[in-house]
């Protein structure tokens, strides 16, 4: 990875730094992606300064954009709140009654906490953005806790009432699974592309603002 060099004048959506990989063997076409926290932005070696510069802006609010459009709505601690009372009434009878329920920026190792003598339950906010069932499975999990202490069986047996139970638990292990997977070396060849990666060719005029892969003007 020492190929790459700090784009030092454009950060990313969520200040991420931006990092310029030069490749003699890509000439048609410009690609970003996400890397360990950073974005990658792949030339063509024969790119100008000029050139550089007017790609990486280009292509990083290409990606803003994107994300953007796609990004589900957040929640706020008062959605999570009728959340809890939705989930409590469905599949525990009313009987769990959470005090407070909010997002927590401080549980990066658990999806959820709760505090049963105070009734207070903590969604991480790592979270946000997850399938519906998802944090409703998360939620059903938590309030139970405010009912039964341990994961025994009378615990087992109020969670089997949530009927989505095992799928939520497999996308939270597939999502713990893949934060550990060791880094992808670096296919940079026009034909392989990343599921995350944005490609653009250098030719022809704009299509659109929606269309994957843009097809932009060729650099001079």
């Amino acid at each position: 990875m020492n190929d790459l060099v700090l784009h030092e004048n454009v950060t990313g959506p969520r200040g991420e730094r931006v990092l310029v990989r030069r490749s003699a063997r890509r000439r048609r076409t410009v690609s970003i992606s996400r890397r360990d926290g950073d974005l990658l932005v792949a030339i063509p070696a024969t790119f100008s300064a000029r050139q550089e510069r007017q790609w990486v802006t280009k292509m990083v609010d290409q990606l803003a954009g994107k994300e953007a459009r796609r990004a589900p709505r957040r929640r706020s601690d008062e959605d999570l709140m009728r959340m809890a009372r939705e989930v409590s009434e469905a599949h525990l009878g009313g009987r769990a009654h959470p005090t407070s329920v909010t997002w927590s920026t401080r549980q990066n190792t658990r999806w959820g906490s709760c505090t049963s003598a105070e009734g207070t339950i903590r969604l991480s906010h790592q979270l946000q953005g997850m399938p519906d069932y998802v944090i409703r499975s998360v939620m059903m999990h938590e309030l139970i806790h405010l009912l039964v202490p341990g994961h025994g069986p009378e615990f087992a047996a109020l969670m089997a009432n949530y009927p989505q139970a095992e799928k939520a638990q497999g996308f939270l292990d597939g999502v713990s699974w893949a934060k550990h997977l060791p880094e992808d070396q670096d296919q940079d060849q026009d034909q392989e592309q990343g599921q995350d990666q944005e490609q653009a060719p250098i030719e022809d005029a704009i299509e659109g603002e929606g269309s994957t892969p843009q097809r932009l003007q060729r650099a001079r």
